[in-house]
């Protein structure tokens, strides 16, 4: 077997609307494809062995152990990978479960799919069950304890730790959508201009002066006993010559001893009795800050009190990682027991973390005259950290019903006398029921970002949902944190409509940002610039700050790479299906290709809009599978699928008696005649009334105003600004040049449409295809432009996409013969060098028309060409030119 490609979806995508997060791994299994595992009996045995757990693995027969029945009937090692791909992640803690392994159309490669909760985790399961079977078929061993142990690390790694996963899954529950924003722990909550950020539990709204305040324990407790809380007394020493000196002045042992500006409980050693102690102790707290403070040790129980939007929320106390005597263990096999609670993890892996002994270990045994051999008596406790830190192997009971209502106004004080947002306040005293004026104690740290982790999974008592106040801060009762959002799919038109949609929701004040093949849009002004049709696009829209509306123009290519870049959209726009990029990632039939547009009609959220072209069976076939309303847009004003969907109310954009109209149910409401609108060449081009049909229909189920659909109709004025390669039109001297993007036959056929307005007279063509497309595609093209053009220049792209230089050319001008025997042509592979040539040989009355690659470099090219001919046209020039077009250029989809 041989690993092909492994990539990671991570949105609604080609396999499942609903099962974002899947590995798609391409799979060639060479020799294998004539081995089903019924003739690999050894195999079979040695797998189940190995991995006894696939047990519980239903496969097809819907009841445990169906995965190994059908396993000895025999299926092929495609499956077996899948299946250990799943349970590979099973074992290492991540439990999953959905899996599928399709068959492509090269023998013996097959497309194995499986679900993944960290991407990380789910490419090493993909290498390491491929790497598991090629092992048990040489009849090997494999340690399979080493992946298991290898997936939980890099788990540790890359996940989200308790509190931010807390608040993530918070979030989500409320349907509130989440961008990592980092590889750690900086999170956005919500979309666009309604975004919160979070990192871990510092958010938004946490001040920088708190968190300064908070992390210089000094200065905390000075703020605090001004305000008549009570605090130890408390130095900070800089030197070990003036620890001494220092713990006499706060009034002598005990005491503790910890870093100036640590956390997590570094360097920390409490309940000092005598001066060698005190020297480690400082030695331990000088490896994590440059100033030691040195306080009175309060005696008591060690308290966490957590409070959110100045409310306290949750109460725990913490208890260190200690050992009971039983007469007989030795402390080593008593950590060891100990070890082996189910809810002892590696790191944050589960609710308790694993005991590991570590310098803070053995010099606190070493003060009691004890190693790890030692055996304690029967009920003697040791504890084996200086503090009660859950990370170090800590406990934590939840105690928040029993707080004296005292200490909880004492800590709600403090946290806002600090000015956290969120805080968490350690308090030592005897008992958290008591009041602490009576007892004694108070409070000894306040901590900014504090960890969730012992209330959420409290090793007893009640667990607590802290991450739920926090959501309530940010996003408090009716606070928007959705932007909407239209997301436009197609073979042809989704750059136009995207942006007429655009321009539109702009002219109603909206800060709008937009993705196209021409780059990413903010409010009009190109951010970047590249082929932006896919996720990183969309998330680059959804995490500016300043934007209020988002649409999308969605193609395949992303869509089959990585999955949509949004969980859900409000409208679903899908214009048509046509033969393009089949033959590419497995995508052979229209029928495949209109699965792949669907992921965006299903991705419509239940109360929002898939716009569907009812003109097109495949995109109005996409009906039965939306789980949103459904509206279509149809050309001809008879369509059956329209008049049964008007009848049971619904609403359709329609192009009848030459307007764009918009019916609901029994009524029409005329929007505008389709020639005053400057997009359709004064009503023909009827592939821009196809793409201003679903525009408007988007505008008007998202709100917009009528008047304000009709002014951005009529001010959407076709240029190479607005509209870049969609039929830009130059007078160049005494002759003219079309550039636009067409580059599949719908393109193609289109673009003839227009082209016979022109009349008679030489229409040279400059041209070629992409070379990932298939040879009866390209060929395709060539018969098309040997009908649409008197001439023809054919070239390559930059990128061959695999061909080789001049073979797409070739097979073009295979196609231009069979239209045209003598059909002339000239082949000029660079397409800067064959648009060069064209301008210069232009004569008199010609149309050139560049069907580029790069638009861009194509527009730029001309406009400088026309420059030089005609730096300064007169006015006579001008008008001549308007006559032809609106303005200087138009727009074709």
């Amino acid at each position: 077997m041989r690993i092909l490609s492994v990539r990671a979806l991570k949105g609604p995508n080609y396999w499942s609307i609903r099962r974002h997060n899947l590995i798609v791994m391409q799979l060639d299994l060479e020799d294998l494809e004539e081995k089903p595992t019924n003739e690999l009996p050894e195999f079979v045995d040695d797998l189940e062995r190995l991995m006894p757990s696939l047990y519980s693995h239903f496969c097809s027969e819907s009841h445990p152990g169906g995965f190994l029945k059908r396993l000895k009937e025999g299926i092929w090692m495609g499956h077996v990978v899948e299946h250990v791909a799943l349970e590979l992640q099973c074992l290492a803690g991540m439990n999953v479960g959905f899996g599928r392994t399709r068959s492509t159309r090269t023998a013996g490669v097959y497309n194995v799919v499986f679900s993944y909760i960290e991407e990380e985790v789910g490419r090493y399961a993909a290498r390491a069950a491929v790497r598991l079977v090629h092992t048990l078929l040489a009849g090997e061993s494999y340690d399979l304890e080493r992946d298991i142990q290898d997936m939980r690390e890099i788990r540790e790694e890359v996940r989200f730790g308790p509190s931010t996963g807390a608040i993530v899954d918070e979030a989500l529950s409320r349907g509130i959508p989440h961008l990592r924003l980092s590889e750690a722990s900086l999170v956005q909550l919500g979309y666009g201009i309604y975004q919160k950020r979070v990192q871990a539990t510092t958010t938004a709204n946490t001040s920088i002066i708190a968190t300064e305040i908070a992390s210089d324990k000094t200065v905390t407790k000075s703020l605090l006993h001004q305000m008549g809380i009570p605090v130890p007394r408390g130095l900070k020493v800089r030197r070990l010559a003036e620890l001494e000196e220092a713990i006499a002045d706060i009034g002598g042992y005990p005491v503790v001893v910890k870093p100036l500006d640590a956390n997590h409980g570094k360097g920390i050693t409490i309940n000092i009795t005598d001066w060698p102690t005190a020297e480690a102790a400082y030695d331990a707290a000088k490896e994590f800050s440059k100033v030691v403070l040195v306080e009175k040790f309060l005696a008591g129980k060690d308290y966490r009190i957590l409070v959110i939007n100045n409310r306290l929320v949750a109460v725990a106390q913490r208890v260190p990682a200690h050992v009971i005597g039983d007469g007989h263990g030795t402390i080593r096999q008593l950590i060891d027991q100990i070890n082996q609670d189910p809810r002892r993890g590696f790191g944050h892996e589960k609710e308790l973390t694993a005991i590991v002994v570590d310098d803070m270990t053995t010099r606190l045994l070493r003060r009691k005259g004890l190693t790890l051999d030692s055996v304690l008596p029967p009920g003697e406790v040791c504890e084996l950290k200086s503090t009660a830190n859950l990370s170090t192997g800590g406990t934590a009971i939840d105690c928040t019903n029993i707080i004296h209502p005292d200490n909880a106004f004492m800590c709600e004080r403090a946290a806002q006398i600090i000015g956290l947002d969120v805080a968490g306040i350690d308090m030592i005293c005897p008992d958290i029921s008591l009041s602490v004026s009576e007892t004694g104690g108070g409070i000894v740290e306040v901590n900014a970002a504090p960890g969730f982790r012992m209330h959420l999974a409290p090793s007893s008592g009640m667990a607590r949902n802290v991450a739920e106040p926090l959501i309530d801060m940010l996003f408090p009762p009716g606070a928007r944190y959705r932007i909407p959002i239209i997301a436009v799919t197609g073979t042809n038109g989704k750059t136009t409509t995207t942006r007429l949609v655009a321009h539109i929701i702009k002219g109603t004040g909206m800060r709008v940002g937009f993705t196209t093949t021409d780059g990413v849009y903010i409010q009009n002004q190109l951010v970047v610039k590249g082929d932006m049709t896919g996720p990183y696009s969309a998330h680059l829209i959804l995490k500016d700050p300043t934007v209020e509306f988002a649409v999308f123009e969605t193609a395949r290519g992303g869509i089959l790479r990585e999955g949509l870049g949004f969980l859900e959209c409000d409208i679903g726009i899908v214009l048509n299906v046509t033969s393009d990029h089949l033959g590419i990632r497995d995508i052979e039939t229209l029928e495949d290709l209109a699965k792949v547009k669907s992921v965006v009609a299903e991705a419509v959220q239940v109360g929002g809009h898939a716009i569907l072209n009812a003109d097109d069976p495949l995109v109005a076939a996409m009906s039965a599978h939306v789980k949103a309303k459904v509206a279509y847009f149809t050309m001809n004003p008879d369509n059956p699928v329209v008049a049964e969907h008007l009848e049971d109310g619904g609403v359709a954009a329609v192009y009848e008696d030459g307007y764009i109209s918009i019916r609901k149910g029994s009524w029409t409401l005329r929007v505008e005649k389709a020639s005053n609108i400057p997009l359709t060449l004064e009503g023909k081009a009827p592939f821009m009334i196809q793409n201003i049909l679903p525009a408007t229909l988007a505008c008007y189920l998202t709100g917009v105003k009528m008047d304000d659909i009709r002014g951005g109709l009529g001010s959407f004025i076709p240029s190479v600004g607005q509209t870049p390669g969609r039929l830009n039109f130059f007078e160049v001297g005494d002759f003219r040049v079309l550039i636009d993007y067409a580059h599949n036959s719908a393109g193609f056929e289109a673009l003839g449409q227009v082209l016979e307005r022109f009349g008679p007279g030489n229409k040279i063509g400059i041209f070629g295809g992409p070379g990932d497309r298939r040879d009866e595609d390209l060929f395709k093209l060539g018969y098309l432009g040997a009908r649409m053009f008197t001439s023809a220049i054919l070239r390559d792209d930059d990128d061959l996409r695999g061909r080789e230089p001049a073979e797409v050319p070739t097979i073009i001008k295979d196609g231009l013969l069979a239209q045209n025997a003598a059909f002339p042509y000239t082949v000029i592979c660079s397409e800067v060098e064959a648009i060069e040539y064209g301008l210069a040989h232009a004569n008199k009355g010609d149309l050139l028309v560049i069907l580029p690659a790069d638009v861009s470099r194509s527009i730029a090219m001309v406009s400088n060409f026309k420059e030089k001919i005609n730096p300064f046209p007169t006015q006579t020039e001008l008008r001549a030119v308007r006559r032809i077009v609106p303005e200087e250029s138009v727009v074709l989809s």
